[in-house]
């Protein structure tokens, strides 16, 4: 471990703890400002300041990559990085849209958020990324040759980086998550020998620690899909090139849970809680449509009285010790 490597993780967490305060500033002036929700007078916040996140990002591994061209004199794995940093940005790009036409009258429409993500993916299908050979129940070990980039990959991007935005609407809920999964992600790198995957991630996760200073309760920033969109991309991309799809599948389960619940009430039922005027929170509707109601409802059904902080840690939690049975589960795996 070379000390230089310091560099690229220190500039992407202070780019963003620097630059941050700054786009808040310029949103309020510009009126670039959400609802918070699950507050009582639901006060406005800046928006989409992930957008300074995907910078930080982009600029540590372009520090990256000149440490790997400069100081250890190789290209290995370049045009890979290159590839990901191109569906990252590409995927930023619709996220900005998808903001700008605002959430509450729906964003971009579903059948143009669906031709735009799957677009996003011909840099990493273009190279042919991963490995095309895939475990089937009761068939095993199958190669699915240039179906594998054609298909497998622009669903697995699609898939990921469209569904992480739902487990959402909570103070630091969203960028907690990618801290949480992409940290994950790192140590499988780590294990299974990808260490330059396991760096990337945590180029990310050092612009998400920084973020979640400003975006923790109260929020005084919102990360938008801006954010969301690169970072459910970035989790599906480094499980495409590190091959440790299932894995990957597994940590995401509390975003696969939130997706049925979602479904449930025909993807129209919103995340939020009902705040009350003590500054807990109630259930919005009769019925559970997302992890969030479901865990303000057991706090209610054990009497216990929900706050916006206490459901997003829970959440956090859980997605935690998923992450650790995931470890346990697939141990084989990860042993080079």
């Amino acid at each position: 471990m070379n000390p230089l490597l310091l560099i690229p993780l220190v500039v992407s967490f202070f780019t963003v703890l620097l630059l941050i305060p700054s786009w808040i500033r310029k949103a309020q002036q510009i009126g670039l400002l959400w609802d918070d929700m699950n507050k009582l007078k639901a006060p406005k916040v800046a928006g989409s300041g992930g957008l300074i996140v995907i910078m930080a990002f982009i600029i540590s591994i372009l520090f990256y990559i000149a440490y790997r061209v400069f100081f250890l004199q190789t290209s290995a794995f370049l045009i890979e990085i290159l590839a990901l940093l191109a569906v990252v940005l590409v995927l930023a790009g619709i996220g900005l849209v998808d903001d700008l036409f605002g959430w509450r009258k729906g964003g971009l429409s579903m059948r143009s958020r669906l031709i735009l993500v799957a677009f996003a993916s011909v840099p990493l299908m273009a190279i042919n990324a991963g490995k095309s050979i895939i475990s089937l129940p009761l068939i095993g070990q199958v190669d699915v040759g240039i179906f594998y980039p054609l298909i497998f990959i622009p669903i697995g991007i699609l898939g990921a980086s469209t569904t992480f935005n739902f487990l959402a609407g909570f103070n630091g809920l969203e960028a907690g998550q990618g801290v949480l999964i992409l940290a994950g992600a790192a140590a499988v790198a780590w294990m299974t020998g990808n260490t330059w995957i396991a760096f990337i991630a945590l180029c990310m996760v050092a612009a998400l620690i920084a973020f979640l200073l400003f975006n923790k309760y109260p929020a005084r920033v919102f990360p938008g899909d801006v954010l969301t969109y690169p970072i459910g991309g970035l989790i599906a991309i480094l499980s495409i090139l590190g091959n440790f799809e299932k894995i990957a599948v597994f940590f995401f389960i509390p975003v696969i849970l939130e997706v049925l619940l979602k479904l449930r009430g025909k993807l129209v039922k919103q995340s939020f809680g009902k705040p009350l005027k003590d500054g807990t929170l109630d259930l919005k509707y009769d019925k559970i449509y997302g992890l969030e109601h479901l865990v303000i409802y057991i706090y209610r059904r054990s009497g216990i009285a929900p706050t916006e902080r206490t459901v997003v840690i829970t959440i956090w939690i859980a997605q935690l010790l998923i992450i650790l049975l995931g470890f346990i589960l697939f141990r084989q795996g990860l042993v080079m």
